[in-house]
Order: structure tokens, then C-alpha cells, then sequence
């Protein structure tokens, strides 16, 4: 049997309804922007996979360092234990970050971390004595797919068989000029019930690319401190350049009180979560109770392989260079978006810092399902680039070091699909 009959004789994929699906390409190596499968058939990764790979794929410096640190130490037990890697990676972290931030805690995905926030915000309630369950998000927002990360997400089908199990969320619009004021009096109406508000900065990713201004952000943010809610800057996505500064939280006046990451926190490497926090909710767990404590942990909390995965990616993220590309593909997204902005086919475009969104024009809005979105794939499949359309809006979220070259390239066949679609 080939690499694909095996697969398919003993897994089953993310997002995939297994019945209808096309066999998954077998990719078995990367190197920079490109991934290559085992007839040696090159894709470029225009969505850095899943929005992971910072730097590209099998990053020489990265694998270096990691390993050397499994030569020294692989794992061990982060309850009662530390070592060199997660203090050096904390320290580090939090020089970078919105000085607010006092504290790091660790996990192993976007999702986990989610759950540490709510459930920081959700006991420091319950902590000081106070009855405060309910919980503020926007409507359309992804947060993760784990119960609390799901819960904390817009009701879609993505949620659908779980709805009845998930717990109390006010889910509001997205801020704008219109409707910040009733926002905000909303939040109020609300104060004494509510735990937090957690939020995707600048821009939904899954939702469909859905981007609004930092100064609304910025007007909430504040108005949850004065009301004393707490805020949750989900940077799972966004973090680590891809708004076009080294964080979505840098577009903003105000601090969060709690941050999460991931995805790009590696490079793309292994797995890790870190949720941040400052140093009042952290002291809300310091007690002679021990009732009081936050219990959350990982097997593989703080993994030291990790830690130093994430380390390099550091040194690699802070270089002059990776800025200079970061301007560079954000550059070029802009030129390509006033090239095609008029076209009849385009309903919209939309940008970020190095996300580019393609709203496609379908008379029928937009839908996570669109037929539109499998012809899409498909069409880029073929010409050798990876893009996941969401229904019918196109993104490109390309690794920094992806030459002018293939943006190009990607460019170029998205201009063809306008006129073929």
C-alpha cells in the first residue's frame, strides 16, 4: 500500500467529512515556503499551515536548537519542577509583550490556552468571594474546539451538537462608529454578572477574515476596566507579526489583562500554548486555602523540547530581517489589493498586516459552505499552492520568508481564478 491507503485505513482528519473527502496529499518533506509530496510535486504554503509556520518549513536554525536540547533534557514535570527553557522563554515573553503582563502559564495549543484564560477570569470571581459566570465575546469568533474555548465561540455548525452543553456567553457585534455606544451600555447593563470579555484583536480568523478598527477595541477595552470585567487577548493567530506589528495588542492604547498564545509561538515546530496575565488576577490565587489554586496542568506542560522550539523562533522573529519581510509582503498585499478590488467577481478586500481576504461575489453572502470554496481549493491545489478558502472568502496568510517570487505566482492564479469563477 502507498502512503495514502495506509492513511486512510487508520486515520481520521481535522474538518473533514471522511465519506466525501478527496485522499489527503502526502507530504513528506518542507523546506522555506514549500511543501513537497512524495512524487515530488511542490506547494507553496501560502497559509503557513493552519497558520503556524512563522518561519517556513524545517527551519535549520530552529531544528538546531532543538536538537541540542534533546540531547540535555526532554521532559520533565512542571509541578514542583522548572528548568532553564520555560524561565529563559517567560522572561523573554514578557519583554515583548504589554508590560501589564506579569505572569506566564503554560499549556500545549490555542485552545488549552483559551481555557486557562476563562478559567483564571471565571475563579478570580469566585476567588474573591463574587458570583460573576457570565462571559462577553463577539459574534462569529473562534476561540478553539475544545468545551470552553467552543463555548466562548460564535454559534455555527461548528458548535451545533454541543449547544445545549456550553455555558452563559453574551455574544455582541463587532465595535464600529455606529454601535460602540450601545456597546458599551450593553457591557454595563450587564456589569455584575459579567466575568470577562475575550476577544480575537483586529481581526476574526476563522470567522471569514473579519477585521474591524483598533480604537473601537481600544473604547471597549477601557470601558470592561472601568466596569471591572476583565479583557482576554486571544493572539493565538494573530501574534508574532501578522497584524504587522510584533502583536495585535501593539495596534492598541489599552492593555488586555490576559493573553494567549500560540500557533506561530514555535514557528511552527511542536506544539505549546502559553496564556499571560497580570499580576492582580494572579494574586487572587495566592491564599493559605488551598482551594484557591489554579488547578489546570498538562503531561507536557512547559516541555522543554518545546520551550527551546519556541526559543528560536524568538531569535528568528526579533531580527531586523524578519520585520523587513513582514513590510515587504504586507507591501505587496496592498498593491494586489487595489489591483483587484474592483473586479465584478470581488465583493470585497480586505487587509491586516500579511493577511490578505478575498471576499468572492456569489449573490448568496457568506457561507462557511459555499460550493464555491471545494472549486477554490481545488483550482489552487492543482497549480501547485496551498489556500483554504473559508467558503467563499479567499486568504492568503503566508510565512515571512515567502519570496516576491511566489507571491507573484499566488497573485497571478488568483487573478485567473476571478475569471474562471
Amino acid at each position: 500500500m502507498n502512503l495514502v491507503e495506509r492513511d486512510l485505513n487508520v486515520i481520521w482528519h481535522p474538518y473533514t467529512q471522511m465519506q466525501t473527502a478527496k485522499p489527503p496529499i502526502p507530504i513528506v518533506r518542507g523546506e522555506g515556503a514549500l511543501l513537497f509530496d512524495e512524487h515530488g510535486k511542490s506547494y507553496i504554503d501560502a497559509v503557513s499551515s493552519w497558520w503556524v509556520s512563522i518561519h517556513g518549513h524545517a527551519n535549520q536554525y530552529i531544528a538546531k536548537k532543538v536538537a541540542e536540547q534533546l540531547k540535555v533534557l526532554e521532559h520533565v514535570i512542571f509541578a514542583g519542577f522548572t528548568h532553564p527553557t520555560a524561565v529563559e522563554l517567560a522572561e523573554r515573553l514578557l519583554q515583548i509583550i504589554p508590560d501589564n503582563q506579569a505572569k506566564v502559564f503554560y499549556s500545549d495549543n490555542g485552545s488549552t490556552a483559551v481555557e486557562i484564560a476563562i478559567k483564571m477570569c471565571l475563579q478570580y470571581w469566585s476567588n474573591k468571594g463574587h458570583k460573576r459566570g457570565k462571559m462577553l465575546a463577539f459574534k462569529n469568533a473562534y476561540h478553539g474546539d475544545t468545551f470552553g474555548a467552543m463555548a466562548v465561540s460564535g454559534r455555527s455548525a461548528f458548535t451545533e451538537a454541543f449547544d445545549n452543553l456550553l455555558f452563559d456567553v453574551e455574544f455582541i457585534d463587532l465595535p464600529n462608529a455606529e454601535n460602540i455606544d450601545e456597546l458599551k451600555s450593553h457591557i454595563s447593563h450587564l456589569q455584575s454578572d459579567l466575568a470577562c470579555f475575550i476577544f480575537e484583536p483586529l481581526l476574526q480568523g476563522s470567522g471569514g477574515m473579519l477585521m474591524y478598527e483598533a480604537k473601537y477595541l481600544d473604547e471597549l477595552i477601557a470601558h470592561c476596566r472601568a466596569e471591572q470585567v476583565f479583557t482576554i487577548a486571544d493572539e493565538v493567530m494573530t501574534g508574532f507579526g501578522r497584524t504587522g506589528e510584533r502583536f495585535a495588542c501593539d495596534h492598541l492604547q489599552q492593555q488586555p489583562d490576559v493573553m494567549c498564545f500560540s500557533k506561530g509561538l514555535t514557528g511552527g515546530t511542536m506544539a505549546l500554548g502559553i496564556t499571560t496575565c497580570t499580576q492582580q488576577i494572579y494574586d487572587a490565587f495566592l491564599s493559605d486555602d488551598k482551594h484557591k489554586t489554579l488547578f489546570h496542568g498538562h503531561s507536557f506542560t512547559a516541555n522543554p523540547v518545546a520551550c527551546s522550539a519556541a526559543l528560536a523562533s524568538m531569535d528568528l522573529f526579533m531580527q531586523p530581517e524578519t520585520m523587513a519581510n513582514i513590510k515587504r509582503i504586507v507591501a505587496s498585499h496592498v498593491a494586489f489589493g487595489k489591483k483587484i478590488k474592483d473586479h465584478p467577481k470581488v465583493k470585497d478586500v480586505r487587509q491586516t498586516g500579511i493577511i490578505i481576504a478575498i471576499e468572492w461575489e456569489t449573490g448568496a453572502g457568506t457561507s462557511y459552505f459555499s460550493t464555491l470554496r471545494d472549486k477554490l481549493y481545488q483550482y489552487f491545489l492543482d497549480a501547485g499552492i496551498i489556500l483554504r478558502p473559508l467558503g467563499n472568502v479567499l486568504y492568503i496568510l503566508p510565512p515571512y520568508c515567502i519570496s516576491n517570487e511566489q507571491l507573484g505566482y499566488i497573485y497571478g492564479k488568483i487573478e485567473e481564478a476571478l475569471n474562471t469563477f
